[in-house]
C-alpha cells in the first residue's frame, strides 16, 4: 500500500517532534510545527505551519478533524499571528483554532472556534461550539460559552482535576497506538 507522511516540510521546514508524540497516518502536520512531548495528533487532523509558526507543548491532543493554522504576516497585520498551545490541553475533535494563544491546562470543547489574535489564560474550559472571537482574552479559571464566547461560571475543583486526569488519559491512549504499531 502507498501512503503518504502525515509529517511533512514546506518550503524547507520540517515540523519537530518531541518525545513519544503520535502522529495518526491520515493526519497532516506540516511546516514549521513543534509538537511537545507526549502529545498526540489524530485522524484527519490538521497543523498547517505554512506562513508562521506553530508551537504545542506537552501532553496536549489534538483530536479527531480539528485544524490549527495561523495568520500570516501582511500590511494588515505586520506581525500576524503565530498559534501557540500550552501544555495538557485536549483539544476536541472538529476544533478550529487559528492564530491564536491557549496557555496550559484547558479544555477545547467540541466544535469549537478560537480565532485570530485570542489570548485564552491557563485553566480554562471552552465549552462545545462555543466562539472565541478575534483578540478576545478568556481570563483564567472561568467556563466559557457561546456565541461570543461569555463567562458561563466559575470552574469547579473536581474540572480543575480533569485538566491533568483527561491530558493522562490521552498519553496513555496514544501509548497503546504507537506500541501496537510497532
Amino acid at each position: 500500500m502507498n501512503t503518504i507522511d502525515p509529517v511533512r516540510s514546506w518550503q524547507g521546514k520540517w515540523p519537530t517532534l518531541g518525545e513519544r508524540v503520535y502522529v495518526d497516518p491520515t493526519s497532516m502536520v506540516l511546516g514549521d510545527v513543534a509538537l511537545g512531548d507526549d502529545c498526540s495528533v489524530w485522524p484527519m487532523a490538521v497543523i498547517r505551519g505554512d506562513m508562521h509558526r506553530i508551537r504545542i507543548g506537552a501532553r496536549t491532543s489534538v483530536q479527531d478533524g480539528c485544524v490549527l493554522h495561523i495568520t500570516h504576516a501582511s500590511d494588515f497585520n505586520p506581525d500576524g499571528f503565530p498559534l501557540t498551545v500550552g501544555d495538557d490541553v485536549t483539544i476536541g475533535h472538529k476544533a478550529i483554532l487559528h492564530g491564536c494563544t491557549l496557555g496550559s491546562r484547558i479544555l477545547v470543547g467540541m466544535g469549537a472556534i478560537v480565532m485570530d489574535g485570542a489570548v485564552v489564560e491557563d485553566e480554562v474550559i471552552i465549552a462545545a461550539g462555543a466562539v472565541v472571537t478575534p483578540g478576545k482574552r478568556l481570563e483564567s479559571g472561568f467556563v466559557y460559552a457561546g456565541n461570543p464566547a461569555k463567562a458561563l461560571r466559575p470552574l469547579k475543583q473536581r474540572e480543575r482535576e480533569f485538566f491533568p486526569y483527561t491530558a493522562g488519559n490521552y498519553v496513555k491512549l496514544k501509548d497503546e497506538y504507537l506500541a501496537a504499531r510497532d
